[in-house]
């Protein structure tokens, strides 16, 4: 390796061991950081603004380390290029001092033969003068073979391996000191430019030996400095400045996740729509005053939820309904007692925790002051509107302690008071009809229904007329393999909540259709079968009923399909159109439970109606009670004169068959004839009804003949 090289190499270690130095301040920094993030000090556990400050102090400190580090690279770079363009200017000065200078004082031949006393003489006057005016600090000639043949100060001795590069026609060049090379004499002078440049003749050309030249650096380090500053400075004030504008993109960008953050802790725990505590923290704070809940100082849990609710977003549009919402949300928070709290749930939904209550009278007494305040009257842009709110409500610790089970018989009631129009309503154990044994029995049926275990009993229908058993009713049973056999009230109202009521209506339709020939052999018998609102609102359920007719063969004039009010009213639209198709089809439609709901008369002009079904609680009531007698009868009397068959299910005893045989009544049903039966028994049921209406008639003509 020559000495240039190594000088290269030791400068070039200089310069990594300075960049290795800056490594560790750097990861000192970033622990600092680190351990300021991990020491727990951050904005939950210490003066909010404070910590952010010391935060973001770090964060410059350590910004601040990597921009520091690229200026010095940055630095050192130019430095390297200014070393680099002073070498080059050197090596430009030699080339011309050889040609010019030094070339022309020789005659031309070999210097391995050694200079004549008129070359050194003249080399030795030009060469003082240049070095006496500092513009060559020290010159050599060397032969090809690296041997000094002239010094000007009669130093060095050695061969040089530079020496022997610049005989074979390369110049060699670099940075040094005055006799820093071990065959120099005396101190260590000031930084040059050493120079090895081939020497070739004026006359021939042909190279005759090596001229080593030493310029003085500091003229040329001057010139290049000046340049270098002017960067240097440049580069700094743009570091500084980029240093600057990341600060100041950080505190932006840190003061808007701090602004993000304070909106996220808030959301997390209040509604975005009304800005009031949301189910979260409705919960937290339903807890905290359930744990001091005693039989002195009770613990309400209510639920207001605003009635026709569904109306305003549908007449004036969900952006007036959420501000419908956020002005009820104001009301209520603004007129708590202290302590207390409200909440929204969900949708028109609002939850209240009353706490230190002596009885259900004073709650009752806040609750009903809360509703008061919702139906004061309000506009809706431009638009006056009266609301109101169904409320129920539970009682810690006399209806539980926990905030689910309390919440859940708040729902109870609510829907509750929703029904009885009642306004605000306290959880009773009658008002529940679901409990967890009815929805495991839910989740239980659809293999119930794979597996086989439902029955279908048949009840007759006889008409009054014809004396005669014209249709039966299909009714399902459930041959739970632990329960024992269980009745519809048990498992159907929560199954017609869930698409399960859907696969329930298939089985019971294809099986009932599938045993008429089994129930009635000469073709004459019809089965009804129930259908349920969520059935009826599909638009496959006409296909779904054609396609069970068409696989059991069944003819659609021996099948009646019993129809609440309720379903009617669920989607009246969609109702009327599949009903009418499937009577087009020839299946026969029946209101099943007439008087129980709220079906128009405008309803039942519009409907493909075959049979009217008067609700069983009229017709058990009718011969006590001469009112609902005459409702009876004008129901018989409406159906009748609108082209219906008229049906009263309920008959258990003997005076409400005779009222019914008097009204005029078409076909009646219930257990005074017949209660359901497997289909193996109907024949023999039928025929034991038939001798009840025999038995009953005579007793008529008797009476009337006497």
């Amino acid at each position: 390796m020559t000495r240039m090289a190594k000088r290269s190499l030791r400068i070039r270690s200089r310069f990594a061991l300075v960049l290795v130095g800056l490594v560790p301040a750097l990861l000192a920094v970033a622990g600092v950081a680190v351990r300021a993030l991990r020491s727990g000090r951050d904005v939950a556990n210490v003066p909010y603004r404070g910590s952010v400050r010391r935060l973001f102090a770090v964060y410059a400190a350590a910004s601040l380390v990597p921009v520091l580090l690229l200026g010095v690279i940055v630095l050192r770079l130019l430095n390297a290029q200014g070393d680099a363009g002073g070498i080059a200017e050197g090596r430009a000065k030699a080339d011309l001092i050889a040609h010019t200078s030094i070339a022309p004082l020789l005659d031309g031949s070999d210097l391995r033969a050694g200079l004549g006393s008129g070359e050194q003489l003249r080399l030795h006057r030009t060469v003082g003068l240049a070095v006496r005016d500092r513009e060559v600090l020290r010159l050599r000639l060397r032969d090809l073979n690296g041997k000094v043949v002239f010094s000007n100060d009669t130093s060095g001795g050695g061969v040089d391996d530079e020496a022997l590069d610049a005989a074979r026609g390369n110049t060699v060049a670099g940075l040094t000191w005055l006799n820093s090379d071990s065959n120099d004499r005396g101190p260590r002078g000031a930084r040059l430019v050493e120079i090895y440049q081939p020497l070739t003749s004026t006359q021939s050309g042909h190279r005759i030996g090596v001229l080593e030249i030493y310029l003085p650096y500091a003229p040329i380090a001057a010139d290049i400095s000046h340049g270098q500053r002017t960067v240097a400075l440049t580069l700094s004030g743009g570091l500084i400045l980029v240093w600057l504008c990341l600060l100041a993109v950080s505190a932006s960008v840190t003061a808007r996740l701090r602004r993000q953050a304070t909106l996220s802790a808030f959301l997390a725990s209040h509604d975005a729509l009304t800005a009031i505590p949301n189910r979260s923290r409705f919960a937290t704070r339903a807890t905290s005053a359930l744990a001091s809940a005693t039989a002195e100082r009770r613990v309400a849990i209510a639920l207001f939820d605003v009635d026709r609710f569904k109306e305003v977003n549908d007449a004036l549009g969900h952006g007036n309904g959420d501000q419908l919402l956020v002005i009820l949300a104001d009301r209520l928070q603004c007129h708590m007692r202290e302590g207390d709290t409200v909440a929204r749930l969900g949708g028109d939904e609002f939850g209240v925790v009353l706490s230190s209550l002596r009885s259900a009278g004073e709650t009752v007494e806040v609750l009903s002051r809360l509703r008061g305040i919702l139906s004061e009257p309000l506009q809706i842009n431009g638009v006056p509107l009266a609301i109101e709110a169904s409320v129920g409500f539970a009682l810690a610790p006399d209806d539980g302690t926990e905030v689910g089970c309390l919440l859940q018989r708040a729902d109870v009631a609510m829907y509750a008071a929703k029904r009885q129009h009642l306004g605000v309503l306290r959880y009773r154990v009658e008002h529940d009809h679901y409990d967890s044994a009815a929805l495991t029995l839910v989740a239980e049926l659809g293999a119930a229904i794979a597996d086989g275990q439902l029955l279908l009993h048949y009840q007759p229908k006889a008409d009054l007329r014809q004396q005669a058993i014209t249709a039966v009713e299909a009714v399902v049973r459930w041959q739970h393999p632990t329960r024992g056999l269980l009745y519809p009230d048990e498992f159907l109202p929560a199954a017609e909540q869930t698409e399960l009521i859907e696969q329930l209506t298939r089985w019971v339709l294809r099986t009932a259709t599938s045993a008429l020939p089994t129930l009635d052999p000469t073709g004459t018998l019809a089965v009804a079968v129930n259908i349920s609102a969520r059935s009826l609102t599909r638009a496959e359920f006409a296909d779904d009923v054609l396609n069970v007719l068409a696989a059991t063969a069944t003819d659609p004039r021996r099948v009646i399909l019993e129809i609440t009010e309720t379903a009617l009213l669920a989607d009246p639209p969609r109702a009327v159109s599949t009903l009418n198709r499937l009577h087009d089809a020839g299946l026969r439609i029946s209101i099943d439970d007439f008087g129980a709901g709220q079906t128009s008369l405008g309803h039942l002009a519009l409907l493909p109606i075959s049979e009217l079904k008067i609700d069983k609680a009229f017709v058990m009531s009718m011969p006590a009670d001469e009112r609902i007698a005459a409702i009876v009868r004008s129901v018989i009397e409406l159906g009748h004169s609108l082209g219906f068959t008229v049906t009263a299910e309920g008959v258990e005893t003997t005076q409400a068959l005779e009222c019914l045989t008097a009204l005029n009544c078409d076909t009646v049903q219930g257990y005074l004839l017949a209660r359901p039966v497997p289909a193996a028994d109907v024949p023999r049921c039928s025929s034991d009804a038939l001798a009840v209406l025999k038995a009953n008639h005579r007793q008529q003509r008797a009476a009337i003949n006497s």
